[in-house]
């Protein structure tokens, strides 16, 4: 067979089908007709022999830059449509070419990229355990289970029942060990559990719950996010909502201490549709404005993204934990939920913002906090990671 031969559309996508089965098992499901179908829409108008393939260093380097990512769009419109950002239709498309002509193997494609059959195109594998991380965390699980996760590999999307089932055993270790450190450390215990979108922290906080009333202790939560002040004021000073600038952060830091008293807390309340705090800017309540009453209790939830980076008030949260889902089981499920269910974005804008932001978040939020918590829990490796202090006495 010829160099040009392999461009055929006919050929180029038979050779690909067949390669891209390795790389992502779930696309031999698809019938050939149906990957073509997805195929056809990254189809360059000049052909697939139009698409020159970059150098293998000169990719790695671009998809572990931070500039890479700010760069990237997550609404650029053609026609008044919504379309892929060039830079990611690139990659993809080069990618494909590569696997196809053998410019690139199979090897370093599956260690570098996954492939997201209902997106249709290549992600960056997002590293979370680093040198550093492993070091603070033992070098090694202190519980490991079954990869009941992999069963995942052959699905397009996953809804809750079949996510919390694979997850039974590592949860259920977690939920012991928090226990025990409660009993050691006492109560009121401010337990903050930070990890990426769609990692499960809403379901594993609400299985925590459940388990506490049962033992009949007192729970609740408090939402950082509620904290935030108005987007325009956000937006005007150029403020990333990742920081403590973007909070009413004294009425945050005072709540926490109040409530680790003891005593009932009285915080402001987000509008998420309106995007406006009920506080202003000096921490007053407008007029209008109703806060949030909070009564004390015996576990605390901390709820938001970031909740042990800030060091004024880290030396509150008695339990600091990451709860962890690899990049492409968490898109299998943003599928399910938030475009099948809630119908919360427009797909070609979903598809490049969570291109855009699993290594953004995980450099500026994720992999830092594992950095300094006391707990991770890997739900797609099956593992429970703990601070060697903490799991000698447990």
């Amino acid at each position: 067979m010829s160099a040009d031969d392999l461009y055929h559309p006919d050929v180029f996508s038979s050779i690909l089908y067949e390669k891209m089965q390795r790389i992502n098992p779930g696309v031999a499901g698809m019938e050939p007709y149906e990957f073509r179908y997805g195929l056809n829409n990254l189809t360059p108008a000049a052909g697939w022999e139009s698409v020159s393939l970059d150098p293998v260093e000169a990719i790695e380097q671009r998809i572990n830059d931070r500039a890479f990512y700010n760069s990237l769009q997550i609404k650029p419109r053609v026609d008044d449509r919504i379309v892929l950002d060039e830079k990611i239709l690139h990659l993809t498309r080069v990618l494909m070419v590569g696997l196809v002509t053998g410019g690139y193997s199979e090897a370093w494609v599956s260690t570098n990229f996954y492939f997201d059959i209902r997106g249709f195109y290549f992600l960056h594998r997002t590293v979370y355990f680093t040198d550093k991380i492993l070091a603070h965390l033992g070098g090694k699980p202190f519980r490991q289970f079954e990869q009941k996760q992999k069963h995942f590999d052959l699905v397009q999307d996953i809804g809750y029942k079949d996510f919390k089932a694979a997850n039974a055993e590592i949860d259920q270790c977690f939920i012991e060990c928090v226990k025990k450190i409660i009993a050691a450390k006492g109560t009121p215990i401010l337990l903050a559990i930070a990890g990426p979108t769609a990692a499960g922290k809403t379901e594993i906080v609400e299985r925590l719950r459940e388990s506490f009333e049962q033992d009949g202790c007192v729970t609740t939560s408090i939402e950082m996010d509620n904290f935030l002040t108005d987007r325009d004021h956000r937006e005007a000073q150029g403020i990333f909502t990742q920081g403590k600038q973007a909070l009413h952060f004294d009425l945050l830091r005072h709540s926490l201490e109040t409530i680790c008293r003891g005593q009932k807390i009285s915080i402001p309340r987000y509008d998420f549709v309106y995007a406006t705090s009920s506080h202003d800017l000096n921490g007053n309540l407008k007029p209008g404005g109703i806060p949030i009453e909070i009564e004390p209790a015996d576990i605390i939830f901390i709820e938001g993204n970031f909740p042990f980076l800030l060091e004024e008030i880290v030396h509150l949260i008695g339990i600091k934990v990451v709860y962890l889902t690899a990049d492409d089981v968490r898109m299998k499920r943003k599928w399910k939920r938030d475009i099948d269910y809630r119908k919360k974005y427009e797909p070609t804008y979903f598809r490049n913002r969570y291109f855009k932001d699993q290594f953004i978040m995980a450099e500026i939020a994720y992999r830092p906090q594992m950095e300094v918590c006391d707990m991770v829990v890997d739900t797609t490796g099956a593992a429970l990671w703990v601070m060697p202090e903490i799991a000698g006495r447990l």
